[in-house]
């Protein structure tokens, strides 16, 4: 990982391979953003100029690079552009410090350190810098020959350190947004590199296995149901999914407790560590990214430890709902019917509705502890992406304040979401004429649909929110701003920032 580290010294004598600056997009064309005012003096204040000579212009996620002015230790300058100019007397928004780091610390691999002179003006600015840079650095390079090793012929390893200057090192808001920003950077990364593990390494024993070691060495509270528990305890939608499979089915309970908790959140993540759509087997083209579809319990997972190292005054449990979806003469087949661990009884009509499955039991599970707030995660329908697009989750739940609130949250942190309804129409198309109910329902509206369903799983009174990351978790195109190609660990910050909130008892 990337050590962050605050620095007061001037751009000039830093010892660093490179000093990254930013660059706005002005009316009348690139403006020096505020933290490069000694890169800037030392071109003589024409470093703008220089800079739209070189054809930068301060958009968003552009790169520049320029050889240091004489007297610099540093060899290199590189410009990163933040987007248009903030109106007056207004500062850069934190998401596009975050973008603008990110891009930076991935242009900087190979590098041991960098100093970044971005515009700060508060402990806010520091964590989004911090943040950026911690998940621009990253790489998912263990299954590569060199792995990463800067020592290996043709290998790089991510920037090693970046120092924030315009931090203060002694200021305890900029000390506490630099740990959070490590912390929280560092957690999703874990997410990150279980997607992006070859599921032929990441089965439901070694997610638990995994989730076991991290919490030991983070002080949380672990219990590991494997499939003879869960066929005592009667969780049929988990044993249900997992039934076709060589790898039996966990659920995984982790519990951060704080002494000065008042609140207590529930998070519950589906983890199929791979679909393959079981009997109603997935056409050709649609299996090569279904290692993803546990982005939702390492979401949980991750989430739960950041809120254990940063020491939060709220209690969090985590439910981890583990399983691959395959097929085999063992399997689930459609028209089979399934008895939940809530009782209900459900007819699967489409083994490739799984997701829907083993969340209802840990659902069911969570609510029996009657916590302030259930908000469950998962990769869970196809039709979430045609509404919503690959880089927006959508948000459902049972209290519109709550899914309100969940909003606000996310879009805080960067992460882009959309509150969706939960159409009580819709509900008719899942009845059964054996079961209480079917796990498939009217095709439009199907990410709807999939929200009632799980709704129906979820404890009275129990406030609940869904968020569906199918479009997200995953990002098959290239890298942009801190999102890398591959495992993304959409949803990990917005979690992170809900305990935040619940700690402060700002969610009522």
């Amino acid at each position: 990982m990337t050590a962050l580290t605050l620095s007061t010294a001037a751009a000039p004598g830093l010892r660093a391979d490179a000093i990254v600056i930013g660059v706005a997009k002005g009316a009348k064309g690139p403006i020096v953003a505020p933290g490069a005012e000694a890169v800037d003096k030392a071109y003589d204040g024409r470093l703008a100029a220089v800079l739209e000579t070189l054809g930068a212009a301060g958009a968003e996620g552009e790169l520049t690079k320029l050889p240091a002015p004489a007297g610099f230790k540093a060899p290199l300058v590189l410009a990163v552009g933040l987007g248009a100019e903030p109106e007056k007397d207004a500062s850069f928004d934190g998401e596009a410090l975050r973008r603008a780091a990110g891009v930076a610390a991935r242009a900087l691999t190979g590098s041991k350190k960098a100093a970044f002179a971005l515009p700060v003006t508060d402990a806010a600015d520091i964590g989004a810098i911090g943040e950026g840079v911690v998940l621009g650095a990253y790489a998912f390079d263990a299954y590569k020959q060199n792995g990463g090793d800067a020592k290996a012929k043709n290998g790089k390893a991510p920037l090693a350190e970046a120092s924030l200057l315009g931090g203060k090192p002694r200021d305890a808001a900029h000390k506490a947004a630099l740990l959070r920003a490590a912390a929280v950077g560092e957690e999703l990364n874990r997410a990150r590199d279980l997607i992006n593990m070859p599921p032929n390494d990441l089965n439901p024993e070694v997610f638990a296995t995994l989730a076991q070691t991290a919490a030991k060495e983070h002080g949380i509270k672990v219990q590991v149901l494997d499939e003879k528990a869960l066929a005592k305890g009667g969780y049929g939608g988990i044993l249900g999914v997992g039934s076709g499979s060589a790898s039996a089915p966990r659920l995984v309970k982790l519990s951060y407790t704080s002494a000065k908790a008042k609140k207590h959140l529930a998070l519950v993540g589906k983890g199929i560590t791979y679909d393959s759509g079981g009997i109603s087997l997935k056409p050709a083209g649609h299996n090569e990214t279904m290692k993803c579809d546990m982005s939702g319990a390492a979401a949980v997972f991750a989430a739960v430890v950041a809120a254990a190292r940063l020491g939060l005054e709220v209690n969090v449990t985590g439910w981890l709902a583990l399983a691959e979806n395959m097929p085999s003469g063992s399997a689930t087949r459609p028209g089979d019917v399934l008895r939940m661990y809530s009782g209900k009884t459900v007819e699967v009509l489409n083994t490739d509705a799984e997701g829907r499955l083993v969340l209802a039991d840990a659902l069911w599970a969570a609510s029996q502890e009657k916590p302030d707030a259930i908000v469950d995660v998962a990769t869970l329908t196809g039709a979430m992406m045609l509404a919503l697009g690959s880089r927006t989750f959508g948000i459902m739940a049972n209290d519109d304040a709550f899914r309100s609130a969940l909003h606000e949250a996310a879009e805080e942190v960067g992460e882009p979401a959309w509150p969706m309804p939960l159409p009580e129409h819709l509900r008719k198309g899942m009845d059964s004429t054996v079961a209480d109910l079917a796990n498939m329902g009217e095709r439009m509206g199907g990410g709807l649909v999939a929200g009632l369903f799980l709704r129906e799983f979820v404890g009275e009174g129990v406030t609940w929110a869904h968020l569906d990351i199918a479009g997200p978790a995953f990002n098959e195109g290239g890298p942009f701003g801190y999102t890398p190609k591959g495992g993304t660990g959409t949803a990990v910050r917005t979690l992170v920032r809900l305990a935040e909130l619940t700690a402060a008892g700002d969610l009522g």
